[in-house]
This record gives C-alpha cells, sequence and structure tokens, in this order.
C-alpha cells in the first residue's frame, strides 16, 4: 500500500504456485482415483524474480510500486521493529535465506499432471486480486 516491497531476497526465479491450483490438487487427490502413490511438485508456469512479480502487480492496478533488495539484517530489524515476535523473525528469515535461495526456481509439470491442465500464471492470479480490490485500487 506505501508504494514498496522491501525483501531479502536474491534476485532468483521463484515459480509462483496459485494457491487455487494447490487446493484444487488437493481435492483431487484426496477425493478421484489414480493419485495413489503419486508425488505431485506444483509450480506455476514460470519463474519470477520478486522484482518481476511486483512490476505485474504494479502495472496491473497502475500503481506506482517499486521492489528493494534490502540485506536480511535490515529486514530482521525491521521486523523487530514492527514487534514481530522472536520465533516468528526467525522462520521468516530461515524461509528467506534458504527456501527462496534459487533451489526452488525450476518449473515442474506437478499441476499438469495432477489435474490435466496448465498451471494458472502469476498474471492471472494478480487480475484476479487487483479486480477483488484488496489492493485499494
Amino acid at each position: 500500500m506505501a508504494g514498496e516491497v522491501a525483501l531479502p531476497v536474491a534476485n532468483v526465479g521463484e515459480p509462483f504456485v496459485d494457491a487455487e491450483d494447490i487446493a484444487d490438487a488437493a481435492v483431487a487427490a484426496l477425493t478421484t482415483p489414480g493419485h495413489s502413490r503419486q508425488l505431485y511438485e506444483l509450480t506455476g508456469p514460470r519463474a519470477l524474480t520478486f522484482a518481476d512479480a511486483i512490476r505485474e502487480i504494479a502495472e496491473t492496478t497502475r500503481r506506482d510500486i517499486r521492489y528493494l533488495t534490502i540485506s536480511p539484517d535490515e529486514y530482521r530489524t525491521a521486523l523487530l521493529q514492527a514487534q514481530v515476535p522472536a520465533d516468528v523473525v526467525e522462520l521468516i528469515m530461515y524461509l528467506f535465506g534458504t527456501v527462496l535461495d534459487g533451489r526452488n526456481t525450476p518449473v515442474t509439470n506437478g499441476v499438469q499432471q495432477a489435474l490435466g491442465r496448465p498451471p494458472r500464471d502469476f498474471r492471472e492470479y494478480v487480475q484476479r486480486t487487483a479486480a477483488s480490490g484488496v489492493w485499494g485500487n
């Protein structure tokens, strides 16, 4: 809402997966035959950096939003100043430092395997969310 997103994330791609695709895959796996002993690695159809993702949100909402990469120490300090509990801060820092280190960049076909259709693109999520008004546009 302030026009800026600052995170301690390197310039690595993330194949953002739509939560609706995750839910659809879970429902399919639990309610339809053929999913027993299957492992589906769910990703979106393309890897985007956080800067790319913020740019798509800015373009769709027609707002001036910029992405800033900050150091982990700066982010930790900001979280603590915002009175985020220390254990939550440590979990967030772990996620940014370990999970978002580039290891998850490859795009997979798990949504296609589980659902028989391609995954929703991040742009679809952005358009759907912007239309809901939650981003104040």
